[in-house]
């Protein structure tokens, strides 16, 4: 009895220049989106990336895979940033101030609504974004608390909460033209982190698990 060979199957990978448009359209649409909201044309992407429309619609067949793609290469960024600054600093207090100021230049605060609010929150791609930087974003904290820095009456939520808030451009304002202030403000916020503390907080600390209630809330 002749034995069957097995069939070898030839893996395609994707051209480097087809990688490159994709990488082009994500940050074209990323900046879009902050820029204008989740409903601006492809037409206008496909411009600013410098591709043609096919392209676009190559990659990204409907509104809700570019706009998922954007908001998980977002978090995925600000997680490597996390990563990078737990990785590079014996001080754990520097290296979560980097984490904040990082995840501020992503626009992870103006972006993330859009999936809220629009799109479908609970796609696995979403989650497992959403769970490493949540899982980061313990790990910094905690450390900053283990080595006396960070104050004891806060939790990982407050932080997430400041974030948002911060690094979310007023109504009316143009987003590009705040940097300075958004970083300002950052920093005033970090200072008001540090251990001792100097004022009696109101009300308890936000855990994650509260934002994920009012989320779904």
């Amino acid at each position: 009895m002749q034995t069957a060979t097995p069939v070898q199957r030839k893996v395609t990978r994707p051209r480097a220049d087809a990688l490159r448009n994709r990488e082009r359209i994500v940050t074209a649409a990323r900046e879009m989106f902050v820029e204008f909201g989740p409903e601006v044309p492809f037409d206008d992407i496909a411009r600013r990336a410098g591709v043609g429309n096919a392209t676009v619609y190559r990659n990204f067949p409907d509104r809700e895979t570019l706009v998922r793609e954007v908001v998980c290469s977002v978090m995925d960024r600000t997680a490597e940033a996390a990563e990078q600054a737990l990785a590079e600093n014996g001080d754990a207090f520097t290296a979560l101030e980097r984490f904040v100021h990082a995840a501020a230049d992503e626009r992870i605060s103006a972006l993330c609504p859009m999936v809220s609010t629009t799109f479908d929150k609970y796609h696995p791609d979403l989650e497992a974004s959403r769970q490493r930087v949540e899982r980061l974003v313990e790990e910094v904290m905690d450390r900053a608390k283990a080595a006396g820095q960070l104050r004891t009456d806060v939790d990982h939520g407050d932080l997430m909460v400041i974030v948002a808030q911060l690094g979310r451009p007023p109504a009316g304002a143009n987003c590009l033209s705040i940097d300075r202030f958004v970083h300002r403000h950052l920093q005033l916020f970090l200072d008001g982190l540090r251990a001792p503390a100097r004022s009696v907080l109101p009300g308890s600390a936000v855990t994650l698990e509260d934002l994920r209630r009012c989320s779904d809330s």
